[in-house]
């Protein structure tokens, strides 16, 4: 039996992750192969490449994209996206697929062609951060001869990537999608946020009945796509909803067929 793990995007949502996987640990389950976008993609890496998701809450507790220090000059974005390099060299020491205890997918947009990348071997870290690169906030990674921004442009669910080669697909999507009201819209970057929420979320939905089982946490709209606090309290719901999934008769039978 080979079990697959969805990591959708969602920007500090997918600090939820993190807790999926906790919760998936305790009931023993670990994936045989990892997909993820954006925030899905670093988390996958941290783990597929040996963290423990104790580990994997610290490194984003630690790194600040944000920090003063990050900032991009004269560059398409507000964030020098090759600034955060320094911080996974840390932590993915090899900075290769091939080096991962995990095989483990990753997605990022050509923003040249407007075509979909999908990485697998080769240097890791580079494709991991072009798949976080947020349209705008982040500057364009360069790969190559191409440059990628974030893959959730394009596929913010991959469980196409990895259904063919799975008995089992479990996904966890952390980018909900709600109602607002105009009052929640006040800034440019809202507007941004929401426009991109609005057609991640329509396409990752088609993909739900690829996996066996989705995690969806409640209460993630609460808290936004960039906001650094409370990274405790989101770990926490996708620790929960995770357990809850894995109590009803769909969790339960995929946990027997295991």
């Amino acid at each position: 039996m080979k079990t697959g793990l969805v990591l959708s995007g969602g920007g500090v949502r997918g600090i939820a992750h993190i807790g999926a996987i906790k919760a998936l640990e305790e009931h023993g389950i670990t994936p045989d192969i990892i997909a993820g976008t954006s925030a899905g993609a670093i988390v996958g890496a941290l783990y597929a490449g040996g963290n423990t998701p104790e580990e994997i809450l610290h490194f984003f507790k630690s790194v600040n994209p944000f920090s003063i220090s990050n900032y991009a000059v004269n560059k398409p974005g507000f964030v020098n996206s090759e600034k955060l390099y320094p911080h996974f060299k840390a932590v993915l020491p090899q900075d290769t697929f091939e080096a991962l205890k995990i095989p483990l997918v990753v997605t990022a947009t050509n923003i040249l062609e407007g075509t979909l990348q999908v990485f697998r071997k080769g240097a890791l870290i580079h494709a991991v951060i072009a798949s976080a690169a947020f349209p705008g906030i982040f500057t364009p990674v360069r790969i190559g001869d191409d440059h990628y921004v974030d893959g959730g442009t394009l596929n913010n669910f991959p469980a196409d990537l990895i259904q063919q080669e799975c008995n089992s697909l479990i996904g966890v999507h952390v980018n909900p999608f709600e109602k607002v009201a105009l009052k929640d819209l006040k800034y440019f970057y809202n507007v941004v946020e929401r426009s991109f929420q609005i057609r991640s979320a329509m396409e990752s939905m088609t993909k739900f009945s690829m996996c066996d089982l989705v995690i969806c946490p409640e209460d993630l709209g609460n808290f936004s796509t960039f906001s650094m606090r409370e990274m405790d309290k989101i770990y926490l719901l996708g620790y929960t909803a995770t357990n809850k999934a894995l109590a009803t008769s769909k969790g339960k039978a995929l946990m027997k067929a295991l």
